[in-house]
């Protein structure tokens, strides 16, 4: 599957963002989806996922309450709806796809496929 991830941008702090990731290639709705995010000098970490199947969704600590992740089948794309943005949300967001029979999602490992990352800025 390809991703194709768009919706960066500059915000200011308290704003909002949302993010698009668009699929094409196999069967989108035979995936989770899930977001990364990736600060300079830092490793990849989890942001939040969507799972095949019952549509439960999962967050980072760090995110829960403030962003929100979704998905339309209909058309291969996944969201992830960002507000009351903070500095250090400041990031290259990455979205991603783990065939359904995976269970691990917050390692970046676990999942297969990537796209090529949008970059999200907020300013103090």
């Amino acid at each position: 599957v390809q991703l194709q991830a768009s919706g960066g941008g500059l915000v200011q702090a308290g704003g909002s963002l949302r993010l698009s990731c668009a699929a094409s290639g196999r069967t989108f709705s035979s995936y989770h989806m899930g977001w990364f995010r990736q600060a300079p000098g830092k490793e990849r970490q989890f942001v939040a996922t969507i799972r095949w199947g019952n549509g439960n969704t999962y967050y980072a600590d760090s995110v829960k309450g403030r962003f929100a992740i979704s998905r339309d089948n209909a058309k291969n794309t996944v969201y992830l709806q960002m507000s009351s943005l903070k500095p250090e949300d400041t990031a290259v967001y990455y979205c991603a796809a783990q065939h359904y029979s995976g269970s691990a999602y917050s390692a970046p490992s676990a999942y297969g496929y990537w796209g090529q990352g949008t970059l999200v800025t907020v300013s103090s």
